[in-house]
């Protein structure tokens, strides 16, 4: 009987032995993934530079966001649409681009190839997919004046239909920073891995997501990022022709009014900057400056500082080279 018990006792030591490294193993690839140089990595939007209410998020949802944000604005969608795209997205994947999902779901949107969404390799791409979503809510009579998650049920036909309404607090705080109507609201704390960005990845990843007409073809506003050895983009901040407001056919006024000027050139200049923040990781952006705010990777824990000099009326982005 004791050679049984010792025995028992000697498994379940090992047993609890196995467990507790697997758990130590688990503390240190989380320790490593979201600390780096010893400062968390992550991403807050908040209701206004000085505070209020806020959102955490990760470099990689904030990344998406941003992107969804761009093609709504691009497509003349109001603040509104943003909204409610952000919403279901973080009810969807969490605004991860998963590869899986009930049944043949997929994406960011959780859109089906066998219901005519697209081909898997489309709807894995974030701005066909968030394109597909708003021209799904552009054909939505009254969507702005809509309860959010009638909204994007009506488009997404969920088998959740009140799931989304639990993401609007976040969902408004992300769409009012990413469009620019507050200024200064979204900061992210990025893993740097010593490797030089792309300057005409950066240029690319621009037109993509805002249009051709973001960079112009020539000029003083073109910048010299794509030249060889460059590693600095100046982006022009013209006033947008059809702000996102929320002033448009589907508009229902100015959804979360800020810091920025409604409709002009300082809220657009606020949307490059925050897109350019949100994706800095995935760009390998070391700063990025506007209005005598500047954030920069080194010190991104200040979140954006005051800038030396006088304010620039155009957004600039410094590449790791």
């Amino acid at each position: 009987m004791s050679g049984n018990a010792s025995s028992v006792r000697r498994g379940r030591l090992l047993r609890c032995a196995a467990a507790l490294l697997v758990l130590l193993a688990l503390a240190g690839y989380l320790v490593v993934h979201y600390f780096g140089g010893g400062r968390p990595v992550g991403c807050v939007v908040r209701a206004s530079a000085e505070g209020g209410s806020s959102y955490e998020l990760t470099p990689e949802q904030a990344d998406n966001a941003a992107t969804i944000s761009a093609v709504g604005t691009t497509r003349g969608m109001p603040q509104r649409a943003v909204t409610i795209a952000l919403a279901t997205a973080l009810q969807e994947s969490s605004l991860r681009n998963i590869d899986y999902g009930d049944r043949d779901s997929l994406g960011l949107f959780q859109q089906r190839p066998s219901q005519g969404w697209g081909t898997p390799e489309q709807i894995l791409d974030p701005v066909y997919s968030a394109g597909k979503f708003y021209a799904g809510l552009a054909e939505v009579p009254g969507y702005s004046r809509m309860p959010l998650t009638d909204a994007a049920q009506t488009v997404q036909r969920s088998g959740f239909p009140q799931a989304y309404a639990k993401h609007e607090p976040d969902a408004t705080l992300l769409a009012a920073a990413l469009t620019g109507s507050t200024a200064a609201t979204l900061t992210c704390s990025v893993r740097s891995d010593g490797e030089p960005g792309d300057p005409a990845k950066v240029r690319a990843e621009l037109v993509r997501a805002f249009g051709k007409d973001v960079l112009p073809g020539s000029g003083p506003g073109r910048g010299t990022a794509g030249a060889q050895g460059s590693s600095v983009l100046t982006v022009p901040v013209p006033a947008p022709e059809d702000p996102a407001d929320g002033t448009g056919p589907e508009g229902a006024g100015p959804e979360g009014a800020g810091d920025a000027d409604d409709g002009g050139a300082e809220r657009r200049g606020w949307e490059l900057a925050h897109w350019a923040v949100a994706r800095a990781e995935a760009l390998r952006l070391t700063e990025v400056s506007y209005k005598g705010r500047v954030w920069s990777e080194d010190r991104s824990g200040e979140g954006w500082r005051k800038a030396d000099g006088k304010p620039g009326d155009e957004v600039v982005l410094r590449i790791a080279h």
